[in-house]
């Protein structure tokens, strides 16, 4: 009975078959599907599909048969949206679990069209579940050790992330400078995004990638302020995007990334509203009585706004350069 199976193909009511709980892909192109539903109606399903057959107990008693698909669940979708009330199908007899997860597998990488994240997932399910190793994956699947690890590695990635690679938003070639990232969270999300709205390509992004972790190491070895440190974390925690704070002798610099016009816009709404009570002098009545008393003096004489560059310089250009002056 099992030759039979093997090498015949049946008639198989549509609402009889199961989906298959192996099956490693979980995303299905809805335009693609009615496409293939319209070429389903017109010329009929011409590969059939691949099952097994499963007897199950009635309630009221006996058994009834009803198949479990192992191969060809878009062509099953796109059969009953199409209408189609039989597809033909050929069913295997005395498979595992196991067996009808790599039928599923290969099934789906022979046809090339198994997204990364589908596929990572079925490797994961084929180490976790069957306690395969990398290596015996590899040689199930034709490819190398190499291959199936990196592949692996995505599932380790931000669930944002992971949900953008898996509706194409990015391709497989952006995870790795982002996985370049891994120990850096919110260095590694601000690429994402910037993949996102820059549209930068997989080599851009590895080169921004090295940038960061260089600058990480570079930090590390000049022993920044650890208070500085933590107000850039802070900034950008609190803006969602990357900042640099840039530390001289007497004051620096903040830079503030953007990916759109949308984005600067809320983070002007967000300093506008932290500094709502502020008046615009303050910080530099701060930084102000910090000069020397003679050019305190010389410069509270004259109203701040009304205050010129020369006016000051010409106080005492000995005691204190305008053009250190920053705020």
């Amino acid at each position: 009975m099992s030759n039979l199976y093997s090498n015949s193909i049946f008639w198989i009511d549509t609402d009889k078959i199961k989906p298959n709980p192996y099956q490693p892909r979980r995303d299905f192109d809805e335009v693609r599907l009615q496409d293939l539903a319209l070429s389903i109606k017109q010329y009929g399903v011409l590969q059939p599909l691949t099952v097994s057959r499963v007897e199950v107990e009635k309630e009221g008693g006996g058994l009834m048969t009803e198949y479990e698909l192992i191969a060809g669940e878009r062509r099953l979708r796109a059969a009953i949206i199409a209408g189609v009330s039989q597809v033909p199908a050929i069913i295997r007899a005395g498979d595992t679990s196991l067996m009808k997860l790599e039928l599923a597998i290969i099934e789906n990488l022979q046809r090339e069209d198994l997204n990364a994240v589908d596929r990572a997932r079925a490797f994961f399910r084929l180490a976790n579940e069957f306690k395969f190793t990398h290596n015996e994956i590899a040689k199930k699947m034709g490819r190398s050790r190499e291959y199936v690890s990196n592949s692996l590695r995505i599932l380790s990635l931000p669930e944002e992330i992971i949900n953008g690679l898996s509706e194409a938003k990015i391709t497989e070639g952006h995870t790795r400078p982002l996985l370049m990232l891994a120990d850096h969270p919110q260095e590694q999300l601000v690429l994402f995004k910037e993949i996102l709205y820059k549209k930068i390509t997989v080599r851009e992004a590895e080169r921004l990638a090295r940038r960061i972790a260089y600058d990480r190491v570079r930090k590390k070895e000049f022993m920044p302020d650890p208070e500085i440190v933590q107000l850039e974390e802070e900034f950008q925690e609190k803006l969602g995007t990357r900042v640099h704070i840039d530390r001289k002798e007497l004051g620096g610099q903040i830079k503030i990334d953007y990916f759109s016009t949308e984005d600067l816009r809320e983070i002007l709404e967000l300093i506008n509203k932290t500094s709502a009570e502020k008046k615009p002098t303050e910080m530099l009545l701060k930084h102000i009585a910090q000069l020397p008393t003679e050019i305190e003096n010389n410069i509270k004489e004259t109203p701040l706004d009304d205050r010129t560059k020369d006016e000051i310089k010409s106080d005492d250009t000995d005691l204190y350069n305008i053009s250190n002056f920053s705020v």
